[in-house]
């Protein structure tokens, strides 16, 4: 039935077509003279298909023998991978066109990578999660060192590129182990394997590196070392990409391993992530007290906030599973409109991230600073704004599994954490004024990001917009 399982990944075969279609048109056209338009379709085409994948289809569906699964966890986790990868792409067109950034392989390079994530949170076989890995961590290599020109940009692309070749090694590792004592790379075999919870000890060892690997596309602690120079050396719309549509998907990613290969070994592999989630929102809530760049200051921002996510994974409940969901698309909004605002800090057409440079900016722009002051309200969990109820729901969901203790250190790593987010709000509101001042002037579609997530961080304390409802729906397909 070839027919059949290539109807059930149609959007994936539609956006690999797109993007090789747009790379023959790009060459054979004129290069870089439609790179702009390409980036706008780009995002069209990623708008139109998350539209498609959330109204359409239900129930579990699998294809080619068991290596794709395409069901509510997976279609949850595609929407807001695309619909985020759409929003970067339209911030960040003015800003790498200014900087003659902005050529075909930009907006070809991310579809591509979009298409390996959308392969991972449907993979339910090793090998095809490591392909999808693998063609998402290959275009993302490539797109860290964009700034040619830029001694950092090359650093961050290469240090990116050689530490993920070492996790993918760890992952390969334990991807071998695990066929080696289970006899089959499927998830359904493996979970097999693992008679009434009972786990051998080569399995073990397997899953171990298989979560090691994990680890380090959401970048937890202690395989966090590659972030904060890869968030400062790239350009800032990749940076905001990295902080986004990847980080979702290797969520996602990190759950369905653990539930559909390993859900019968939830006590072994439970506390593993509850040490990485501990250490990860100590981790990211600490160092990022240092931090002067705006941007490295978001890089461990994001490890404190993989912590909190990870922690509705090591619940190992349907309940945790949903409190992670709805955690990502909480995040991933709030970063859009940081991003958004972050792009449009510029002194002589020039890009600035040192957050001394904020000084006294709400005299200037109080509109965006005002609406900057909801995203880093929201962003340390203040209530009653939506990022209250992000933290609110994985720590519940944390308590109710009998983990209290993580729970209680998730409260404590979220008090010290907001004294950096506070502090970006001290320097707008009551800093030093800089004797050069940030431009005031600024794209619409940046403007139109900040805004709207911020808006978002404020209505959404309504019902979520009924995400909460769709993610105990999506939740309950992985965890049954």
């Amino acid at each position: 039935m070839i027919s059949a399982d290539l109807n059930i990944i149609l959007p994936e075969i539609l956006l690999s077509v797109f993007a090789m279609g747009a790379l023959l048109g790009a060459v054979y056209t004129g290069k870089d003279k439609l790179a702009s338009t390409l980036t706008w379709v780009t995002a069209a085409v990623f708008l139109v298909l998350a539209f498609w994948i959330g109204m359409t289809g239900e129930g579990s569906t699998s294809a080619f023998g068991g290596l794709v699964v395409v069901d509510g966890f997976a279609r949850f986790a595609k929407v807001v991978i695309l619909a985020s990868a759409a929003c970067v792409l339209l911030m960040s067109e003015g800003y790498m066109a200014r900087r003659g950034m902005l050529v075909f392989e930009y907006p070809i390079l991310v579809a591509l990578s979009v298409v390996g994530m959308m392969v991972m949170v449907s993979a339910s076989d090793l090998m095809t999660l490591y392909m999808g890995l693998e063609l998402q961590s290959l275009a993302l290599y490539v797109v860290a060192s964009f700034r040619r020109d830029s001694a950092k940009s090359t650093e961050a692309g290469l240090k990116y590129f050689v530490l993920g070749a070492l996790s993918s090694g760890l992952l390969l590792y334990g991807a071998s182990l695990t066929y080696g004592f289970a006899g089959t790379t499927n998830f359904e075999g493996i979970i097999a394997a693992a008679v009434h919870g009972h786990v051998s000890t080569g399995l073990l060892i397997g899953l171990v590196l298989l979560i090691a690997g994990l680890a380090f596309k959401v970048s937890a602690v202690p395989f966090h070392m590659w972030t904060p120079d890869v968030y400062e050396g790239s350009p800032t719309p990749v940076t905001a990409f990295f902080a986004t549509a990847p980080k979702v998907a290797a969520m996602a990613m990190f759950a369905r391993v653990m539930f559909d290969a390993f859900g019968q070994a939830i006590s072994d592999w439970s506390q593993v992530i509850a040490l990485l989630s501990v250490l990860s929102m100590f981790l990211g809530a600490i160092a990022a007290i240092g931090q002067r760049d705006i941007k490295r200051l978001m890089a461990y921002s994001s490890i404190a906030h993989m912590g909190f996510a990870l922690m509705g994974l090591a619940a190992g409940t349907a309940l945790g599973v949903q409190a992670m969901l709805i955690y990502m698309a909480i995040y991933v909004t709030m970063n859009i409109g940081t991003f958004a605002f972050i792009m449009s800090m510029e002194r002589d057409g020039q890009p600035v991230t040192d957050i001394d440079s904020l000084g006294m900016y709400s005299t200037r722009e109080p509109a965006k600073a005002l609406a900057m002051l909801v995203l880093l309200f929201s962003l340390a969990g203040i209530p009653p704004l939506v990022g209250f109820f992000g933290k609110f729901y994985v720590l519940r969901a944390a308590y109710e599994a009998d983990l209290a203790w993580l729970a209680i250190a998730g409260v404590i790593a979220s008090v010290i954490g907001a004294f950096y987010y506070l502090r970006i709000v001290f320097f707008m509101y009551f800093g030093e004024e800089q004797e050069e001042a940030l431009e005031t002037n600024g794209s619409w579609v940046l403007k139109g990001g900040l805004y709207l997530s911020a808006l978002i961080m404020v209505l959404g304390v309504v019902n979520l917009f009924g995400v909460e409802t769709w993610a105990q729906s999506a939740a309950a397909t992985l965890v049954q």
